[in-house]
């Protein structure tokens, strides 16, 4: 047992002497007006580790998502900061990305950062798309927009990509609520389409809208075996 003694020590002592570099939280959050096209935050980190640490690159796993932090070797203790841009562009709701940073620390060659970016929903068109089968009746189907905006807003016209549809809409709920009413005029070919939804929304993104709308093959059933 004595003879492992020194061996238990020299594992110990080459162990503690790592760098770790770790956020002050445990995931950075952003969260954007809807009228932004792009979110910057600042996140602060440090070195926990008992031997400095070099950063190598910084790459993220989405091209919406850049960051760089303040310098590029941190000492033990030291404290450091980071930039993050994130391109807000079309997207909505709830989305997880994350920078990833190469170190030169063996035990941590590469630190994940994670965000999360929460991103209002301003306007719901559900059902997104329309959908009819080949050889179906051409039913009318319905599709509903809501305004979920602080502000209320109006539908003040909608065309079609196809010609092959007619279509009517008409408010349900005044500035928060319209139904908009598709039906094609035959289901004999593959179509697909969409509905350019003009509205009067004051911020430029979310004056048009659009809702699709398709004639497909219904697919075949599997054979059983």
């Amino acid at each position: 047992m004595k003879r492992l003694l020194p061996l238990v020590c020299v594992l110990l002592s080459a162990s503690s002497a790592l760098a770790e570099l770790a956020l002050e939280t445990a995931i950075i959050e952003l969260k954007p007006k809807p009228e932004d096209e792009s979110i910057s935050t600042t996140f602060v980190f440090h070195n926990k580790g008992t031997k400095p640490v070099k950063v190598l690159s910084i790459d993220s796993a989405c091209s919406c998502l850049s960051a760089e932090l303040d310098k590029a070797v941190y000492a033990p203790g030291e404290k450091g900061t980071g930039k993050a841009e994130f391109k807000v562009s079309s997207f909505i709701g709830r989305h997880e990305k994350s920078v990833h940073i190469q170190t030169d620390d063996p035990a941590q060659p590469e630190w994940i950062v994670p965000f999360v970016l929460e991103v209002p929903e301003v306007i719901r068109i559900e059902p997104k798309t329309l959908q009819w089968w080949i050889g179906n009746p051409t039913d009318s189907k319905t599709t509903v927009v809501t305004m979920l905006g602080t502000e209320p807003m109006k539908i003040k016209d909608i065309t079609s990509t196809r010609e092959n549809v007619e279509f009517s809409w008409k408010e349900t709920k005044p500035g928060r609520e319209y139904e908009v009413t598709v039906k094609p005029k035959s289901t004999d070919e593959v179509m697909l389409g969409a509905l350019r939804i003009e509205t009067d929304s004051k911020i430029a993104k979310y004056q048009r809208q659009l809702a699709f709308f398709s004639v497909y093959r219904k697919p075949e059933a599997p054979t059983q075996p």
